[in-house]
This record gives C-alpha cells, sequence and structure tokens, in this order.
C-alpha cells in the first residue's frame, strides 16, 4: 500500500479474487506502471529498470536489502505478498543468481500480473499461490536470508500476518543472520504500527524501525517498515542512507525504540484485532 498521486492515460481493468485490478501506465518513464487493487496502490514496476523504487516505503525497503546484504551477493529469499514483484524484481537485478519464491494468495491477480507485468524473464522467481501462513509453514527450517511481509488486503495488512505465532514462524524459517522486513501501515498514534513493532521485538532480539518523521510521530498516516534479525543490524548505515535520500526518513532503534513500543503487548493469534485502513483523502477519494 502507498499513496501516489502521478496518472497516466485510464487504465485497464481485470477482475481479480481481491476485487479489481488496475494498471495505469506512467507517461514520464519508459516501461513505468502503477498496479491498483480496488483503488488502493499496490505496486509501481518499471520493466525497463527493475532497480527503479518508486513508492517511498518500497526505497526505504531497498536500502535495507542493500545494507543487509552486499550488493552482487545472491540471496535465497520469500515474499509474502506478491502485487506486481517490485522487490523481487530488484534483488534478482541487483543479485545474480538468487533464488525468490513469491507467496500470493489471489490467483487471478498473479495471472493478471504475468500477463501485464511479466515475471518469466525474471531469473530465479518462482511464484506460489497460497496465503502467506500456509507458504511459511510450508517451507524448510533455516532455508532463507530473506523474508519480506508487504501483504495488504486492499489497504489493510492482514493481521493473522502480524501475529506473534507467525513471526516466530518467520524466525524458524531464517538461517541464523537471515533477516525479516515487514511493510506496516497505520495512522493517528500508531496503535496498530506499535503492537506490530513489539511483536517482532518479542521474537528477534535485532530490531529497528524506519519511515518517514511526520508518519513517525503519528501526524499522518503512511508506510513504516520494520527491520529485524538475531544478528546485529546495520544500523549507521540505514540511518546514513534514511538521512540522505529522496525523500528523508528517521530510523528508530534501541531505547527509542523500546519507548515506542513501550506499554502494548505483541499481537497473538485469536484477539480481535482491526487492522488500520487510511483515510479515503489518502487516494484522493471523498
Amino acid at each position: 500500500m502507498a499513496r501516489k498521486g502521478r496518472r497516466g492515460p485510464w487504465p485497464d481493468r481485470y477482475p481479480i479474487a481481491g476485487g479489481e485490478a488496475e494498471f495505469l501506465r506512467d507517461t514520464d518513464r519508459d516501461g513505468g506502471w502503477m498496479l491498483l487493487v480496488g483503488g488502493v496502490p499496490q505496486s509501481y514496476v518499471d520493466l525497463s529498470d527493475p532497480t527503479y523504487l518508486d513508492f517511498e516505503y518500497m526505497r526505504l525497503m531497498g536500502d535495507c536489502v542493500d545494507a543487509i546484504a552486499p550488493e552482487g551477493d545472491a540471496l535465497d529469499a520469500v515474499h509474502i505478498g506478491g502485487a506486481g514483484c517490485t522487490l523481487p524484481r530488484y534483488v534478482a537485478a541487483t543479485r545474480p543468481g538468487s533464488r525468490q519464491v513469491v507467496l500470493e494468495p489471489d490467483g487471478e491477480l498473479v495471472a493478471v500480473v504475468r500477463e501485464r507485468l511479466p515475471v518469466k524473464g525474471v531469473p530465479g522467481l518462482r511464484i506460489r499461490v497460497t496465503d502467506g501462513r500456509a507458504g511459511i509453514a510450508a517451507l524448510p527450517d533455516a532455508a532463507d536470508d530473506l523474508v519480506v511481509m508487504d501483504a495488504f488486503a486492499e489497504a489493510s495488512m492482514p493481521v493473522e500476518l502480524a501475529t506473534r505465532e507467525f513471526v516466530e514462524d518467520v524466525a524458524r524459517v531464517l538461517r541464523p543472520g537471515g533477516a525479516y522486513l515487514v511493510n506496516v501501515a497505520d495512522g493517528f498514534r500508531l496503535p496498530f504500527a506499535r503492537r506490530v513493532a513489539a511483536t517482532v521485538r518479542s521474537v528477534f532480539p535485532q530490531a529497528l524501525l524506519m519511515g518517514d518523521p511526520g508518519v513517525l510521530r503519528g501526524r499522518r498516516f503512511g508506510n513504516l517498515i520494520v527491520a529485524a534479525s538475531r544478528a546485529p543490524l546495520p544500523v549507521d548505515v540505514l540511518t546514513r542512507r534514511a538521512a540522505g535520500g529522496i525523500t528523508r526518513a528517521r530510523v528508530v532503534e534501541g531505547h527509542d525504540l523500546a519507548g515506542f513500543c513501550a506499554g502494548v503487548a505483541p499481537l497473538r493469534d485469536g484477539e480481535e484485532v482491526t487492522a488500520p485502513v487510511p483515510p479515503p483523502r489518502t487516494f484522493g477519494k471523498s
């Protein structure tokens, strides 16, 4: 989920299990396409340049990948949530030889993306039509270097993919030095994001949070990235990248992250929790 204002010609629309998928061509970039589901921007893909990351949160995720794994080093990666497969394309382009699997439950969306934003030519990439929990449960122990959680039902993160039980299964799949990245969206006072961060911290000994300063202060709805690992994270590198990027971002870690999570409990299976939904004006709706 991301905010996006640029529009091109009228989109092509396709019915999918999650509602309706739309493809908007970016008239400013050859090969640039934005995928929307239910009117909500889900992915931006540049077919001519897979290293181009348009959405702010996706650039932060790319920074995390670059900081955690040197460019050129192949990765074994799992992506929970497919959409346009933006980050898998980025990893394949910057780290040849990587083996990646995308877990996406909407088979109709997968078929449409394969037609409109072809992934056949992306080396080492497979897409499995399955939900995140079942897909992770089917993977062997200590099999992967990176797990990326970027799944949204239109504009909301599925709560069952945010619980401690699920994060523990993610930790099982990761190698000792592996990393977990989570894209979470929240708004005023960030109650959901705090619980997601607290949940990840309850499983992984190393964690940090990245995002736009205004979103981090709970002043507006937006995306935040949680990064976690059993091994030390490259905090200094990520702090420099966040501060010097096209869109300035902050890194919250250590005592500051503990303060961010203070007083909130990890999410657990069976809780009745509703993920936040952005205000209609976020996507230009009234």
